[in-house]
């Protein structure tokens, strides 16, 4: 199927030396493909934006859409002196196209670039059905896809790499079994997986708001560590010594409450800048009353400055019971 199979131009014939022949493409024609339906051609060769196809009539009449409308003779093509037909299209996509008309299925491209551009050729092809389609797997991928992504740290400098990076509040798991020297008490192993499963809740919960990480390569068992604005804010150690039967046992602890509190005291520093003093203040002395109220009365005494911003916001557990304070 050549251009020469075009309708004939109406009007007179032009002499070839003619200047307003010249004028036109030497290379295009434009053509009603109703004539050429009426030849009983049976394939058709498609040039889209330089990737070329050969298909049927078939093919393309059998679903409504632009290309039915194209080779059905209710809308004009463009075709070359080789009987090309011109498509002004990217033609990456094309063969999902013609696979979809001949099935009315397709695999979708992987990646949701690759699903993104199809739909986007779908639309453009009036194509309802594979628009569906493409519509449906995007909200699949979406589904699948993870809904955060907590890094695990592998060394100091990495760790202090991100932390310093994020404009974001935010949490350290450290958890680290196999760095107890002792045997654990009957409810610790249980105690270390609530920590864990509370850690995924509020990665889950405050994803995007605060930056979860986990270390399985500190020294220590299981321990919470909160940052806003690059600086530590808190520490929350869940593991002590105890004494039983005349030998030492490692004990981890589950303080779920002072977690969530410790959380969301780091949720204040989510905006730049930094909160207002008078209400950290606050803050502070409520933690103090309500968690450090084991400590002496020399210690819970007024300190001006960081020294008090650091040691209230702070949760210091011992290792030994030889290490922890008179009356403690």
């Amino acid at each position: 199927m050549s251009g020469e199979s075009c309708l004939p131009r109406l009007g007179p014939q032009l002499d070839s030396s003619s200047p307003a022949l010249s004028l036109a493409c030497p290379k295009t024609k434009t053509c009603s493909y109703i004539r050429a339906v009426g030849l009983g051609n049976k394939y058709v060769r498609l040039n889209v934006g330089g990737s070329l196809f050969y298909t049927t009539l078939q093919v393309l009449t059998r679903q409504d859409s632009m290309l039915k409308s194209m080779f059905s003779g209710k809308k004009e093509v463009f075709t070359d002196r080789e009987g090309w037909i011109l498509i002004d299209r990217s033609g990456k996509h094309f063969g999902s196209i013609l696979g979809y008309l001949r099935e009315s299925v397709v695999t979708l491209p992987k990646g949701k670039q690759g699903v993104l551009e199809l739909l986007a050729e779908a639309k453009y092809y009036l194509i309802q059905g594979l628009v569906e389609l493409c519509q449906g797997g995007l909200q699949q991928e979406e589904q699948e896809q993870a809904l955060c992504v907590i890094p695990v740290v592998t060394s100091i400098k990495e760790e202090e790499r991100l932390i310093q990076a994020c404009t974001r509040p935010v949490v350290k798991l450290l958890y680290n079994r196999s760095n107890n020297k002792y045997s654990y008490t009957s409810n610790s192993d249980d105690h270390l997986l609530k920590n864990i499963e509370l850690f995924d809740k509020l990665s889950l919960s405050y994803n995007g708001r605060v930056l979860f990480i986990k270390d399985v390569i500190g020294d220590e068992i299981c321990c919470w560590s909160f940052y806003g604005q690059g600086r530590k804010l808190a520490e929350v150690c869940c593991t002590s010594i105890v004494y039983a039967t005349e030998r030492k046992q490692t004990k981890v602890e589950f303080p779920e409450a002072r977690i969530y509190e410790e959380t969301l005291n780091a949720l204040l520093y989510e905006t730049l800048p930094a909160p207002d003093n008078t209400l950290l203040e606050a803050t502070r002395r409520r933690c103090r009353h309500a968690h450090c109220g084991s400590h002496s009365e020399e210690e819970e005494g007024p300190v001006a400055g960081a020294e008090l911003r650091e040691r209230v916001r702070r949760m210091k557990r011992y290792s030994t019971n030889e290490d922890r304070p008179l009356g403690y």
